[in-house]
């Protein structure tokens, strides 16, 4: 497979993906509609003999038939990514994650075409809360959070006893209960996707990115991307605000281990028609990673813990990784540390982007989806 499609491939994730297949030998084009909440004017240009790009949008069928034409393989990138703006931004998300999704099988189900794999940027939010154990109860998987305990300052999940149930890695069999519209969206591409691959004979692969990281982030969107939203912040000379206690955990990947384990999976025939996490491994609280961002830019005071809670986000979770280290013998080389300082580096040498932060949370609360 020589031919690479990538769609939203303008984005973070695609467009550190392009540049290391073009320094493999590949062939790349991007389908990108350039959104202006993740792209500046004027701010995608990139030349390579071996690359070409179409502004185009996933919603389009002609758009999906331009760009599928003499295409090996498909990595679908193309979608809505703000947790919290997904719960009133319904239309749109739904649109563009499902709908999208849905035209590349219609394409691929009703003409000619000669793709050999697909590989679907999934999501960790498919899990929701993830996995716990009780000693009592066994592994369980709570629900959403009970707004009365929440608002209390009780933020984490607990047995029938009363007691603290203990975090457990979430691995690829653990239950799916999406607590966003955003999840829903991305489960449901995994659905069409895994049984449109196995309907057609074409060898499909999911990957459930914890949360991505790393150079080439987007700077101006509010509505996702810790570090970057962060770092938006710090740089206007602003506060880091942080929902409730600043303890809630996630699993923070560094970008070159997410392109690594994305080539693996399309080079590797073993991976086809599996579904794997792509992460660390580990959780790490938003407070730590406040503290390490501010640290390495040597910025102190910045960080306030409002207490407040955002309906559709969850407490903690991480990636179990056995069965993509098993599979495809993936192995993240970069620990939190190590992925921060070279953000900073390469945040560096950027410009200042406009801080919308105050914008989307207002947004958020006009909504009621601010407690």
């Amino acid at each position: 497979m020589k031919n690479i499609l990538i769609t939203g491939g303008a984005g973070f994730i695609g467009s550190n993906l392009t540049v290391e297949l073009l320094s493999r030998g590949y062939y790349v084009t991007i389908l990108d509609n350039l959104s202006s909440q993740i792209h500046s004017e004027n701010e995608f240009n990139f030349s390579h003999k071996n690359f070409k790009f179409i502004q185009g949008d996933v919603r389009v069928i002609s758009d999906w038939k331009a760009a599928i034409k003499d295409q090996d393989a498909i990595i679908h990138y193309a979608s809505e990514t703000g947790t919290g703006q997904s719960m009133y931004e319904i239309n749109r998300y739904t649109n563009v994650n499902v709908v999208g999704t849905s035209n590349l099988f219609h394409c691929l189900s009703n003409y000619k075409h000669k793709v050999r794999k697909i590989i679907l940027a999934s999501s960790r939010a498919v899990y929701g809360e993830g996995k716990y154990f009780s000693n009592e109860e066994g592994v369980m998987y709570p629900c959403s959070r009970n707004y009365k305990l929440v608002s209390k300052g009780k933020y984490d999940h607990y047995g029938k006893n009363g007691c603290l149930l203990e975090l457990r890695p979430t691995d690829e069999k653990s239950m799916i209960q999406p607590s966003s519209v955003y999840a829903i969206t991305k489960s449901t591409q995994e659905q069409i996707t895994m049984l449109m691959g196995k309907a057609l004979s074409i060898p499909t692969v999911a990957l459930r990115y914890q949360n991505v990281y790393g150079p080439k982030q987007s700077l101006r969107n509010p509505y996702t991307g810790i570090l970057s939203v962060f770092s938006t912040r710090i740089l206007n000379g602003n506060n880091i605000h942080i929902y409730e206690d600043g303890l809630q955990s996630r699993d923070f990947v560094f970008i070159s281990d997410v392109v690594a384990a994305t080539i693996l999976s399309l080079e590797n025939q073993e991976s086809n028609y599996h579904i794997f996490n792509v992460g660390s491994g580990n959780p790490t609280s938003v407070n730590d990673i406040a503290l390490k961002l501010t640290n390495e830019l040597g910025i102190k005071n910045k960080i306030k813990i409002t207490g407040q809670y955002r309906i559709g986000d969850i407490r903690h979770n991480y990636a179990c990784l056995n069965k993509i280290k098993k599979v495809l013998d993936f192995e993240p080389k970069y620990d939190v540390d190590l992925g921060i300082k070279k953000f900073v580096s390469w945040l560096k040498t950027q410009k200042v982007q406009k801080d919308n932060y105050l914008k989307s949370i207002g947004e958020l609360k006009q909504n009621g989806f601010i407690k």
